[in-house]
């Protein structure tokens, strides 16, 4: 029953998303639907945040990251920063996913 609670818990936090709708780049957008393929596929509720819908957002997400050059997409459990694509791909390939997301 612990156990189950915990989970319960844990899955209600908010994976976050932060993604561009607009960059011309191709190598952006193919990461961008890589990630929401796999937290489709692995069911874990998570919202977008488009930062091209707001002119603080690019900003938000790089003071969050510590990164001042980071590009989307980069994750976020509530406003806990996770990591970008590189590493949720490399969590995902061993297996490591919820942990990646601190889940």
């Amino acid at each position: 029953m612990f156990i189950f609670k915990r989970l319960q818990a844990q899955m209600s936090m908010t994976v976050q998303v932060y993604i561009c709708n607009v960059t011309p780049s191709r190598n952006i957008r193919s990461m961008q639907a890589e990630v929401t393929r796999i937290l489709e596929a692995s069911k874990i509720p998570f919202e977008l945040i488009d930062i091209a819908s707001g002119e603080t957002l690019l900003e938000e997400m790089r003071s969050k990251t510590s990164n001042p050059s980071a590009l989307p997409p980069q994750i976020f459990n509530n406003d806990v920063y996770c990591g970008d694509y590189y590493q949720l791909h490399e969590a995902t390939e061993n297996g490591e996913l919820l942990q990646f997301l601190r889940l």
